[in-house]
């Protein structure tokens, strides 16, 4: 069956949920529901398997977090939902917001399995018990041979932006995971593409699945998107007169390859911008420093392929720049579908050579309107100076091992050290590391100041990430 919803603003009221849920889900501020969740929730509230597919943004998250907290009970210690996802930024956003949407149900233990994190603490975690278990495709896997984690108990078993755990070669391990689950489960898989891949993984593993396709498009009062023609020799050069041109404080930069990425990153370097790549063979301390400094506006600028940009969502987002135009019109719909989100206005430029007009035309053909085309002489620099985040990023040696949390470290810097609650953006609490978000102006300062005084009572190792890292 496929359904395509037409009223994007239906009332959760109308859905088969308890008081106790429906009223969770107005404290949380979910009045009305998305596209996708229109369309998939009377059927996954009503048990059936669902093929669905939506792009990160479009609200999938509770889409499938709804009927797995429908069927949680809190009195069984079981592992009765699992969630599959290609990365561990992703299996992080969706614990959290299970955990906001399971408050209705009571004490619901949800627990993350990924990798870059030592396993004993998992371990432990599990021996204490688990209603939920969101985590990364090898890591589950880990756990099942060792013989920590059981699969029998699940319930519902969600596939977590499938195409991408395909693209990233998680097929096998998958399989394995899959295989493990109890027969009788509710299977849900959620993709923002559809390969050929999908059909055989929802042949294998789903019962008479549902369909549902939400159709992402955007609209031109929300998104500005340009295309200017480029030779492929000056795209790089061509990436810094759009930022100098447009000055958005936070742009995601997407390329086709890795080597570009690592191309586009020392250009943009070279000529003052700040900013930082993400592909595959980061390991996963440097990545999630690279994407704490975006996320906390210390970065102006993420260099990223499409696979290592999976599950990220960054509020704010200004712009989007397609270095190249993806031969995939879907992937060029979700690329930029992550610019202009909620009341935010968005800008998407694409530089296409001559070579890419033909995937141009595919994308024109999805949205069902011609592009908009800017000249490149156009692109005039601003009379602003240089372009340069608004934050920084100090990091402090202790994390969550010492017991450090993210109001020990405000209340040093707003307390002792002086700063004002404005002056001080995010704070990151990792396992072993502390990372907080300075204004620019007085990154220095806090610095010497934080290395001088006490967090959580006592000295600390501070640094500014962008010395370490040669910006």
């Amino acid at each position: 069956m496929n359904a395509t919803p037409t009223d994007p603003v239906s009332d959760f009221a109308r859905l088969k949920l308890s008081a106790a849920a429906l009223g969770n889900l107005t404290q949380l501020g979910y009045t009305a529901m998305t596209p996708i969740q229109a369309a998939s929730l009377p059927l996954t509230l009503a048990g059936q398997d669902l093929i669905a597919q939506a792009s990160t943004g479009s609200g999938k998250t509770a889409a499938f977090g709804l009927p797995l907290v429908d069927k949680l009970d809190a009195a069984r210690m079981s592992v009765q939902a699992l969630v599959l996802c290609p990365t561990r930024e992703l299996a992080d956003q969706v614990t959290q917001e299970i955990r906001r949407l399971a408050r209705a149900v009571g004490n619901i233990k949800v627990v993350t399995l990924c990798g870059g994190v030592a396993l004993r603490g998992q371990v432990i975690s599990l021996e204490h018990g688990a209603h939920v278990v969101v985590g990364t495709p090898g890591r589950i896997l880990d756990h099942l041979e060792r013989g920590s984690l059981s699969l029998q108990t699940v319930q519902t078993l969600v596939l977590d932006e499938a195409d991408r755990m395909l693209d990233m070669g998680f097929l096998d391990d998958i399989t394995k995971v899959v295989q493990q689950c109890a027969a009788n489960r509710q299977t849900l898989l959620f993709s923002a593409t559809y390969p050929e891949g999908i059909a055989q993984l929802a042949q294998r593993f789903m019962r008479q699945p549902q369909t549902v396709t939400v159709q992402a498009q955007h609209s031109d009062s929300k998104i500005r998107q340009v295309f200017i023609e480029v030779k492929d020799n000056e795209r790089l050069d061509v990436v810094s007169r759009v930022l100098n041109h447009f000055r958005p404080e936070s742009t995601l930069a997407f390329c086709n390859t890795k080597q570009q990425c690592r191309d586009l990153v020392a250009v943009l370097q070279a000529q003052g911008f700040s900013a930082l790549a993400l592909f595959g063979e980061l390991d996963q301390r440097e990545r999630d420093q690279v994407l704490i400094q975006f996320a906390n506006r210390s970065c102006s600028v993420l260099v990223a392929t499409d696979v290592a940009a999976r599950g990220l969502d960054v509020a704010q987002l200004d712009a989007v720049i397609n270095v190249d135009v993806t031969p995939d019109p879907q992937v060029h719909i979700h690329r930029i579908g992550r610019t202009g989100r909620g009341e935010a206005e968005g800008l998407a430029v694409s530089l296409a050579s001559m070579d890419e007009m033909g995937s141009v035309g595919k994308i024109e053909l999805l949205q069902g309107r011609e592009s908009a085309w800017t000249m490149l002489g156009a692109l005039t620099p601003s009379s602003g100076g240089q372009l340069r985040p608004p934050m920084a990023t100090l990091q402090i040696v202790g994390g969550r091992k010492e017991k450090i949390r993210a109001g020990d470290v405000l209340g040093a810097l707003t307390g002792e050290a002086g700063f004002t609650r404005e002056q001080v953006g995010k704070i990151n609490v990792n396992e072993f590391s502390t990372y907080v978000a300075v204004e620019r102006s007085v990154a220095a300062q806090a610095v010497a100041k934080l290395s001088a005084g006490r967090v959580k009572g006592r000295s600390v190792k501070v640094r500014l990430m962008e010395d370490a890292l040669g910006r």
